[in-house]
């Protein structure tokens, strides 16, 4: 199993309308077209004058995470909309092979 690992942050006024959007449509619709999508979780934070948010997918292979992400996949994948409403996010993804 293969764990992708992202941060995003948002203003707070939009940290309700992001989180809804990924774990509504995002995360829901990839599950749907990528069985080897096994699980996702969004991590939620206030941090001061922003609100940060990790996302944790799990795929069963690298082939799933190509499928979700492209041949670029060491790229963030950023819908137009997440994109709309973040304030700032990390340009790369991190990647960890589950040992344990």
């Amino acid at each position: 199993m293969i764990v992708r690992m992202w941060h995003g942050w948002t203003e707070p006024a939009d940290a309700d309308e992001y989180e809804a959007f990924v774990t509504e449509t995002v995360f829901p619709d990839a599950k749907r077209d990528i069985p080897e999508l096994e699980s996702f979780e969004v991590l939620r934070r206030d941090a001061g004058d922003e609100v940060e948010f990790v996302t944790i997918a799990r795929f069963a292979s690298w082939d799933a995470i190509e499928s979700f992400a492209g041949e670029e996949y060491e790229t963030a994948h950023v819908p137009d909309r997440a994109e709309a409403l973040l304030a700032r996010y990390e340009e790369s993804v991190a990647h960890y092979e589950v040992r344990a």
